[in-house]
């Protein structure tokens, strides 16, 4: 009977303690939350939030302060080492003297784009180097696909830099196409290759029918009515490039007051064109226009001097290039001219700072195609930056759009089939050196003309 007393009173006395430690417990906050709130409130902020802060923060700050915070401090997209493009080009083979020209272009360009701490991407908000990976294909339009592929694949380039010759180009172009990659080539004037409805092609250099009617009306406008070589000669080479530009200097020569007195056919490497020669002489042709590679042009114009037969004008496109054109013919090499589609003497912006780093590097002011191989450069950082993406359509998008006020070759626009609007000038060699002879805005010399007998240099 007394356990039962006893155990009576301790129960007692506990109920009596714990509505005592009831009575003077602090308020939860429970009471405090929205009923539908509590559930998400409490495990996630009870241990952290001390019971004074309760009242100055409004419990409807706490779900919704969570979700717009988190996704400003979600990390920025990693950017790239370096923008990826890539080039195959005819260092070696029959192009050669063409490729290396294209490549110190290339090299200069991406050397003062780095320096200046890259072509800034908005995609990563900074600036990305570039990375430039360059292949010899050996003039060889096979081996000049197989390293385009190589480059999509390994390299994974954002953008192709092309390589020289018309024939080489026409050979990648439609690589690039397959690969939705954006291409920008210089060194190559066949147009053909922009009437096949390619998207990604994009071309900052004087086309074939910019050529053949500019070839005239810089006859006309530097030669006075009267003295002009109004009976032409064609040598046209058995290639895409030569029978579109023979066709069309054929058709403008009427057109300006020209007649073709001899027109002629030949296979590129060709050692013997004397036969060629005596017609044209026998025709009574006062000027020669042709588009030889460099040996083919050395050829002919030997084989003119023990011929004897001297045009007094005569525009080569292609062959004179390049200083090994000097050096092969001397004196026999003067008073020829070509289009180059730049030269080291002309009065754009940045010129002067590129012979210096030209001469610095190779020891001579720079070659006539540096300075388009260095304005396709231009193209296509430009139109990255203004892409703010290192995605390739968005880039290609971007490129049709070029306006460029100021670059190496001066303002460039493109057609709508990536043909560039640019300028045509004129370059002759006289005295074992190349000079500007057209547009007289920048011309460095006036136009040589008639050319000296190849017996009295």
């Amino acid at each position: 009977m007394q356990t039962r007393i006893k155990i009576s009173a301790i129960v007692a006395v506990v109920l009596a303690l714990s509505m005592l430690l009831a009575s003077c417990a602090p308020a939860t906050q429970a009471p405090t939350a929205a009923p539908t709130e509590a559930p998400t409130q409490a495990p996630t902020q009870a241990p952290t939030q001390a019971p004074t802060q309760a009242p100055t923060q409004a419990p409807t700050q706490a779900p919704t302060q969570a979700p717009t915070q988190a996704p400003t401090q979600a990390p920025a997209k990693p950017a790239p080492e370096a923008i990826e493009i890539g080039a195959s080009i005819p260092l070696t083979g029959k192009y050669g003297s063409l490729g290396v020209q294209v490549k110190a272009g290339y090299e200069l360009a991406v050397q003062d784009i780095n320096a200046a701490g890259g072509v800034y991407v908005k995609e990563f908000d900074k600036k990305i180097p570039i990375r430039l990976t360059i292949y010899d294909d050996e003039s060889d339009p096979t081996k000049a696909v197989s390293k385009l592929e190589s480059l999509n694949t390994e390299q994974k380039v954002v953008a192709y830099l092309g390589g020289a010759a018309s024939d080489m180009h026409a050979a990648t172009v439609p690589i690039a196409e397959k690969n939705k990659v954006p291409y920008c080539g210089v060194s190559f004037a066949l147009w053909k290759i922009h009437q096949q409805g390619y998207k990604y092609l994009f071309s900052p250099f004087p086309k074939s029918p910019t050529q053949a009617e500019d070839t005239f009306k810089i006859l006309n406008a530097a030669i006075p009515e009267g003295q002009r070589p109004l009976k032409v000669a064609i040598f046209q080479e058995t290639t895409d490039w030569g029978i579109e530009l023979g066709g069309l200097w054929k058709e403008n020569a009427a057109k300006y007051g020209y007649e073709v007195v001899d027109y002629e056919t030949y296979a590129p490497r060709s050692e013997n064109f004397s036969g060629m020669i005596l017609r044209a002489k026998a025709a009574g042709a006062e000027a020669l226009l042709a588009v030889p590679n460099q040996p083919d042009g050395i050829a002919m114009v030997k084989q003119m001097s023990e011929i004897g037969w001297t045009p007094k004008f005569m525009l080569l496109i292609r062959a004179p290039e390049n200083p090994a054109w000097g050096e092969a013919l001397g004196k026999l090499g003067d008073f020829v001219t070509i289009f180059p589609g730049w030269h080291y003497k002309m009065k754009w912006p940045g010129v002067a700072d590129l012979v210096k780093k030209h001469q610095e590097a190779y020891g001579r002011p720079p070659d006539v195609l540096v300075g388009p191989a260095y304005a396709c450069v231009q193209v296509v950082a430009d139109a990255i930056q203004r892409a703010g993406t290192l995605d390739r359509d968005a880039i290609r998008d971007a490129m049709a759009a070029t306006d460029l006020k100021d670059s190496m070759i001066g303002p460039i626009k493109f057609r709508e089939d990536g043909t560039g609007i640019v300028l045509n000038p004129m370059v002759q060699w006289q005295n074992g050196q190349t000079e500007v002879v057209w547009p007289p805005e920048h011309k460095s010399a006036d136009l040589a003309y008639p050319a000296t007998p190849f017996d009295k240099r």
